[in-house]
């Protein structure tokens, strides 16, 4: 087996074309074949240098590699011109100036549903020539047959008059050379897909098999787009998702087998990958079910593990403690500085809300004994902690939240952090009570 990846450069990395790079890397790797990196590079006013290590970067952040490539499309023109005047040279193509005022004119002579036949002149564009009769069939691994009648067809603009190859003429040309088994890709190409197949009979090369996946959506049914959120790998990778939950997660938009499993490896979805299991109906992208299962991915990472991938993506150090804390409430990587934060850099300022609310005259009240309470231990630790302030709330009959929270804002100078005795165990002695004393 033989697939391919061949995403333009004109933007980040898609979801969409993610999981199409996914779908591709999963069907090569499963079957022992091999996956060619082309990059359809033809526009380039859009295919910048950036965007394509745009592209590569996000591939490489993913672990999906590849075994060829990458294969720049526009420094296989001269292939291009070659093939193309030999179609030219065997009358399967021909050259014409006709316009498109000039294929309406066509179609108003002939009907609006007949396929545009030009006349080969000297110049001009390069058009393939459709069979008058018959039809193209695109034989689809997801959705099945799509016939469409040749009588329908317009002859298709393959080259301009100076010879470059458009995208549908190129694109067969390279997945022949290439030896590609199989094209895997989004089903907004399925479009082109009959014009590429005759391509292939032009050439007399057998073409690839297709399989051409649904289009993702929003939770609202609408095609996804950054109303949704992320909307780009490396969106989601500032986000702090884990590869491996991407992987996962993408993997089952719109794919499933008989195990209704939610959290697969990615060893073990190579191994159970099968395109032909791809719905073709539309699959939903949901943000809030990928954090779920990236929080799951967290947890399931050993204590060094997690600490190194937050220093990484926080670009500090000394976290392992703080990360202990809080493993259990965060859901990604980008989830665990507005958490924890505040143990190295000191309360934030910005809570005014938490502030009015927890820091009135009786809270700060409460925070003074609980200030002598901690103040008077004789070893600070867990234990030790979480026996003087249940005392304190005992003495005050309180509840638990009367005396916690004016203490996580005093910590914190917020509402929310990670339990109270494990933040006040982590911070230490001093910084605690300096915290506390400061915030009555």
């Amino acid at each position: 087996m033989r697939v391919r990846f061949a995403p333009s450069p004109t933007g980040a990395l898609h979801i969409g074309g993610a999981r199409a790079a996914l779908y591709n890397w999963l069907m090569a790797r499963g079957s022992g074949g091999t996956m060619v990196l082309r990059i359809e590079d033809t526009d380039r006013e859009r295919s910048t240098p950036e965007n394509v290590e745009q592209i590569l970067d996000a591939l490489r952040w993913l672990q999906i590699d590849w075994d060829e490539g990458p294969i720049s499309q526009v420094e296989r023109s001269g292939r291009h011109e070659e093939v193309l005047q030999q179609l030219l040279d065997a009358g399967h193509a021909y050259r014409s100036t006709a316009t498109g005022d000039d294929v309406k004119a066509y179609k108003a002579e002939h009907g609006a549903d007949k396929g545009f036949r030009g006349t080969p002149e000297a110049e001009g564009a390069v058009r393939l020539r459709v069979p008058d009769e018959g039809a193209t069939v695109v034989h689809d691994l997801v959705r099945g047959d799509t016939t469409f009648q040749h009588v329908h067809l317009d002859d298709p603009v393959i080259a301009r008059a100076d010879g470059t190859a458009l995208y549908n003429f190129a694109v067969a040309v390279d997945d022949a050379d290439a030896g590609i088994t199989h094209v895997v890709r989004g089903e907004d190409h399925l479009s082109n897909t009959p014009k590429q197949l005759l391509v292939y009979v032009a050439m007399g090369v057998e073409p690839p098999q297709f399989a051409h996946l649904p289009l993702l959506h929003g939770p609202d049914g609408k095609k996804l787009s950054k109303r949704h959120g992320a909307a780009s790998v490396q969106e989601l990778r500032d986000a702090g998702y884990l590869p491996a939950a991407i992987r996962n997660y993408i993997a089952l938009l719109g794919w499933g087998d008989t195990d209704d499993e939610t959290l697969i490896s990615t060893d073990e979805l190579v191994r159970r990958f099968d395109v032909s299991r791809v719905s073709k109906n539309p699959a939903q992208f949901d943000e809030k079910k990928l954090r779920w299962m990236n929080g799951r991915y967290l947890r399931g990472l050993s204590l060094d593990e997690l600490t190194a991938e937050l220093e990484a993506f926080t670009g500090r150090t000394g976290l392992r403690e703080a990360v202990a804390i809080s493993r259990e409430k965060i859901q990604t990587l980008a989830d665990f500085w507005p958490l924890a934060g505040f143990i190295f850099d000191g309360p934030t300022d910005g809570d005014e809300k938490a502030r009015a609310k927890w820091l009135t005259e009786e809270g700060r009240a409460t925070l003074g004994a609980a200030h002598d309470a901690l103040a008077a231990l004789p070893a600070w630790d867990h234990p030790s902690i979480e026996a003087a302030l249940q005392e304190v709330l005992e003495a005050r009959e309180l509840k638990p939240g009367a005396l916690f929270q004016p203490i996580r804002v005093a910590l914190a100078g917020t509402a929310v952090s990670p339990g109270i005795f494990e933040t006040l165990t982590v911070l230490g002695r001093e910084p605690s009570l300096e915290r506390i004393a400061a915030a009555r």
